[in-house]
């Protein structure tokens, strides 16, 4: 596509009678002119946002951005440290401090995301504990304010499990505080209630280890200055058990008893019981760590992985340990003034995202950036192993992508689709061997598919709700069900593979998102914020399967997009929509979230439409001089209501895309994924028409 065109006439305009040639066209007048070079601006835009993911390519191949959580990931790399008796240097430990002092609010607290969140008691406590412990003293403001705040919010008792689990390691409150999972949870048969197969993955990468440290009980031992026993409105040593969990009705109360009942048989559980359940925690461990993207690739599980090993006696000098240790340190990011700690790294999402905004904002297929993105793309495909995902999947061959730089064991069922899709906007499909790489991941995912017609993340059926009853999960996710937005990208792939109704799973996959709808229209959106990227997710897929998109349930959703907009034509959502509902739609416009409600309402066939032309105004408007958005707001989501991300590449590749679909749409009618035609009869699908 060539976006060259005549530079702004602006003796045009004064002069309607001036003529200007544009596409073989004579354009004559001030509206045709006005739409000349509103286009060119459009042009423009998109050229320079192109010229900067040229220029931010890495050499291998890939994008990536980085990946912002709340302080609480620093906060724990700053105590993991101490724990593990590593000394930091001075330098980088006052920059570490700064990313958190930063992020403090004016009521001394800090948040769950940035710029509208409120004070979370978590993240306040983690926060305090680790400026504390790297130096800065109780007198200082800032750790006056936040002792007031977390003090009248009820004091540190008030913490979740997870929080509560590293006060216990400093040896901040007993460890009988914490709620029981022993260790020998690891011999557990797979038909009990509870069993690792029937949490997700990341509960699992992050239970496992810390079994070893609940069982081991190991504390790190501060100095009298470090401790934050002034957080405290009680003592904790006479405290029997913390949770001051009102909900969860009749299942929370039978699981709090037996938590109790357990406090008292784990002492006495059999020595040869448990030292059998430890060394398969360890093993488990080490064999799921053996890539260097660590445990699981999550900080979390990473961290306590560490924890384990040193704990279990490994030497510093184990390869695992080190492995460990190296996966960790290179989440570290430096800022101008300060380094933040990532929760993980995310390049395949960013690379496939960031190809596909190329590709559909103009850039060739051919071009030399493409070229080096398949290839790498392809290279990271999981193609050998079978891990956990195969308990419930045993005859499925792998094929999928993960979401970092290495996670073998753990491909999933949301970056793969969203992989496959860049690959045939990028004519890879036409390639013998590049095709039979993707039918690989096209049976995978079919293969994935849950007894309700939808996907999980990671598992299949991985819905066993009543465990998010457990003391252990007061984070309300520790599972993994099909949502509407993984279930859309997998009807979205195989609808633009050629799949209609007549394939049983994508029928089934559209029944199950026609369940899921909300009351008002929208699709809630479980791995970003929130119902407009779920909208925007479930739109995309039915129009890609060729859903008549003027029957009434998908009328009620373009309604909803249209009411959400915001006087700035801009679309916004706030995390609070998780907490409460009756906000989905409402906050401040962000470029990432009004580009998904552009991408779902052009999807629609409202690209002619007022709020359209609003919202591409509102991106062409709101672009900085580096051809990219500034977004400052959380628009992802890690686990809803406790853990958001602020992915830095959302507000840079979301808007191209968007850009460059209502180009295509707007010159010929067809975005690039549109005009993609599967080769007929070929034998790399199941049931190709």
């Amino acid at each position: 596509m060539n976006y060259k065109v005549l530079k702004n006439d602006q003796a045009a305009i004064a002069n309607p009678q001036k003529s200007i040639v544009f596409k073989g066209r004579a354009l004559k007048g001030s509206s045709q002119l006005r739409t000349l070079f509103a286009m060119e601006k459009l042009f423009s835009a998109i050229e320079a946002a192109q010229k900067y993911f040229l220029s931010m390519q890495n050499a291998a191949g890939f994008w990536v951005f980085d990946l912002e959580a709340d302080t609480t990931i620093t906060a724990e790399y700053i105590l993991l440290q101490r724990f593990l008796s590593r000394t930091l240097d001075p330098d980088l430990m006052e920059r570490l401090c700064c990313s958190i002092r930063r992020r403090q609010l004016s009521d001394g607290g800090w948040p769950l995301f940035s710029e509208d969140g409120a004070a979370d008691i978590s993240a306040s406590v983690k926060a305090y504990f680790a400026l504390k412990i790297s130096g800065d003293q109780t007198h200082d403001a800032h750790m006056e304010k936040a002792r007031h705040y977390i003090v009248h919010a009820g004091g540190a008792s008030r913490v979740n499990v997870f929080t509560r689990f590293t006060l216990a390691l400093f040896g901040q409150v007993p460890w009988h505080t914490t709620p029981t999972m022993p260790v020998e949870i690891m011999l557990l048969p797979r038909w009990f209630f509870f069993h690792l197969c029937k949490i997700s993955y990341w509960s699992r990468t992050v239970l496992v280890p810390l079994l070893i440290l609940a069982a081991k009980k190991p504390v790190c031992r501060l100095l009298p200055k470090e401790s934050v026993r002034e957080l405290f409105l009680e003592s904790p040593e006479t405290a029997r058990y913390m949770d001051h969990s009102s909900a969860g009705g009749w299942q929370k109360k039978i699981f709090t008893l037996l938590d109790h009942v357990l406090k008292i048989i784990e002492p006495h559980m059999p020595e040869a019981f448990r030292a059998r359940a430890l060394q398969c925690a360890k093993e488990w461990t080490i064999g799921h760590m053996q890539g260097e993207g660590g445990l699981g690739a999550i900080f979390p599980a990473m961290a306590n992985a560490v924890m384990a090993l040193k704990i279990l006696g490994c030497p510093e000098d184990d390869p695992d340990y080190q492995r460990g240790i190296k996966a960790l340190d290179e989440l570290l990011v430096d800022g101008d003034d300060a380094t933040m700690c990532q929760p993980c790294h995310s390049p395949i999402w960013d690379t496939c995202i960031s190809l596909s905004a190329m590709l559909e904002s103009g850039l060739a297929a051919d071009h030399q950036a493409v070229k080096t993105s398949v290839d790498w793309l392809f290279s990271q495909q999981v193609v050998d192993l079978k891990s956990d995902w195969a308990l419930n999947a045993p005859g499925i061959e792998p094929g999928g992508w993960a979401f970092q730089f290495e996670n073998a064991h753990y491909p999933d069922v949301d970056d793969t689709p969203m992989v496959v899709m860049s690959l045939l906007r990028s004519g890879a499909f036409d390639n013998g061997d590049h095709r039979k790489k993707i039918q690989k991941a096209v049976n995978w995912v079919i293969g994935m598919q849950s007894s309700s017609g939808g996907w999980g993340s990671f598992d299949i059926d991985n819905n066993y709700l009543y465990l998010n009853k457990i003391p252990f999960a007061d984070h309300g996710a520790l599972l993994d069900p099909s949502t509407a937005d993984v279930t859309a990208r997998c009807v979205e792939l195989l609808a633009m593979l050629g799949y209609d109704r007549s394939f049983p799973p994508l029928a089934r996959a559209i029944d199950f998102l026609k369940r899921e709808q909300e009351t008002w229209g929208a699709w809630y959106g479980r791995w970003g914020i929130n119902y407009i990227y779920g909208t925007w997710s479930v739109l995309s897929a039915l129009k890609q399967a060729g859903e008549d998109m003027t029957q009434p349930y998908i009328c009620k959703a373009v309604a909803w997009l249209k009411s959400c907009q915001n006087p700035d034509r801009g679309w916004g959502e706030t995390c609070y929509t998780y907490n409460d509902p009756s906000l989905a739609g409402t906050g401040t416009s962000t470029p990432s979230q009004t580009a998904w409600a552009l991408l779902g309402l052009m999807a629609a066939g409202e690209v002619d439409s007022p709020e359209v032309q609003g919202g591409v105004h509102y991106l062409l408007a709101s672009q900085n001089e580096q051809g990219i958005w500034d977004e400052t707001h959380f628009t992802g989501t890690g686990f809803p209501k406790v853990f958001y991300l602020l992915y830095h590449g959302y507000g840079k590749y979301f808007p191209l895309w968007a850009l460059g679909a209502y180009h295509r749409l707007r010159d010929s009618g067809k975005t690039l994924q549109d005009e993609f035609q599967p080769k007929k009869g070929a034998d790399s699908f199941p049931s190709l028409p």
